[in-house]
């Protein structure tokens, strides 16, 4: 996508590993959307070059952003958490992003 290449970093946060929902375990929000299977985090890379800032991230968050606005989906970008989270693209979820 218009000269990215993306890999998945993480998706589902197993409960073995991180906790039931509720629980923290290791890294992470107790809530997190990961452990419902509603946010991944890319890695994103240009030229094989990792991009690992959320400004990075940009470009691909507000287009997350608007076509969760053209399908009627919250859909929400990490970048724009009060401790940005860049690589993070998730779908809003009773108010848990």
């Amino acid at each position: 996508m218009r000269g990215y290449e993306v890999t998945l970093g993480d998706a589902y946060r197993d409960p073995r590993l991180h906790g039931p929902i509720g629980v923290t375990r290791g890294y992470g929000h107790r809530n997190s959307n990961h452990k419902r299977r509603l946010a991944i985090d890319l890695n994103l890379f240009r030229d094989g070059s990792y991009l690992d800032m959320t400004e990075d991230h940009r470009e691909l968050g507000e287009w997350w952003e608007a076509h969760g606005e053209e399908v009627g989906l919250p859909l929400r970008w990490g970048g724009r958490f009060r401790n940005p989270d860049g690589n993070h693209y998730s779908c809003e979820w009773r108010g848990q992003l």
